[in-house]
């Protein structure tokens, strides 16, 4: 098997040859088809995430077919399609587990950080936290889902958990950082009714026209000011300073969600953003029923990854576009 390997924090993958591993108990050997760059690749490539499982192949958005299973993993068929995202396993008997918040699990293993992920041929996986995928979209399309989708998907839902309690629907919902995550939640959002007001870069017209055209019914900097106050926002960009942006931009009751597993530092900022009963929260990893609930949603609602495609070993060259701001939608490696 081939894969591109960090080897220290803040240095270039290098493309390594590796013996083909055969699956322990539990596991399964997926050929990979296709493996999405996630900002949070580029979180522990650069770094920002601490005590990375070096060295490490990163990638967490992993889409392929199952080439070897092994002993008690016998729920997916050779050749069966399946997805791989970022929790990679958990302990299963923690508190956290046992009350249906795995991704909180102190013992999880997470792909592409912890544990070997997907910018290769070939990863192992346990069986129990892959996905059998839908049909409906080629490799590279799905796989952005993975993480992208599945953590979008789980700051919507804590975004609508009010709605979701008996309070009164979401309405206006407002997304900062329109990069992979966002772009796959706007279409989620529009298909259920709701207007979505897309936050970019200053600046940055492609992206702001990009949004308008997947579903936003208005897009416009980070420093704008939305046209009628938002019920809940949702932060994807890492950029701490957005925080009180966005609380001055929801309304009273309203909800902060922060998406990402890293963020610059906050700003301190007036009391009275955060008063009047608003909320700011973050989200941390997923659970597996984050992920059957919205792979189950995805052709329902009819959501399409826009996506670039780049060789193995071209991996450096994705993270660099992806750091640059160079990328609508997301990329994905195809080895």
């Amino acid at each position: 098997m081939r894969a591109m390997v960090l080897e220290r924090p803040r240095t270039p993958l290098v493309m390594r040859e590796r013996p083909e591993r055969v699956p322990a108990a539990g596991e399964i050997l997926i050929e990979i088809a296709a493996c999405g760059v996630c900002r949070t690749d580029l979180h522990v490539v650069d770094g920002e995430l601490p005590n990375p499982n070096l060295p490490i192949v990163p990638g967490h958005e992993i889409v392929g077919r199952v080439a070897a299973i092994g002993a008690g993993a016998a729920e997916l068929a050779l050749g069966e399609r399946v997805g791989i995202p970022w929790l990679g396993s958990t302990c299963g008997v923690c508190g956290y587990c046992l009350s249906g918040r795995e991704n909180l699990c102190d013992r999880a293993l997470f792909t592409g950080y912890t544990r070997d992920g997907g910018y290769a041929t070939h990863a192992l996986a346990d069986a129990r936290y892959c996905f059998p995928l839908p049909q409906l979209q080629d490799d590279a399309e799905v796989a952005p889902l993975l993480c992208a989708g599945l953590i979008g998907w789980r700051s919507y839902r804590m975004a609508t958990a009010e709605e979701l309690a008996g309070a009164a629907r979401l309405e206006a919902l407002g997304l900062y950082g329109f990069g992979a995550a966002a772009h796959i939640l706007v279409q989620v959002a529009a298909w259920q009714g709701r207007r979505v007001y897309a936050f970019t870069r200053v600046g940055d017209e492609a992206a702001q026209v990009f949004a308008k055209s997947l579903g936003a019914v208005w897009a416009g900097g980070s420093d704008e000011v939305p046209p009628e106050p938002l019920d809940a926002a949702i932060i994807f960009a890492p950029v701490g300073p957005l925080v009180p942006l966005a609380l001055k931009a929801v309304k009273k009751g309203g909800r902060v969600v922060c998406g990402g597993i890293h963020m610059s530092d906050i700003p301190s900022f007036p009391y009275r953003l955060l008063w009047e009963e608003r909320h700011i929260v973050s989200v941390a990893n997923l659970t597996r029923a984050d992920a059957r609930e919205f792979l189950a949603l995805v052709p329902q609602a009819g959501v399409k990854s826009e996506v670039r495609r780049y060789p193995l070993a071209a991996a450096n060259d994705a993270l660099a576009d992806l750091r640059a701001g160079r990328l609508q939608g997301a990329a994905v490696l195809i080895p």
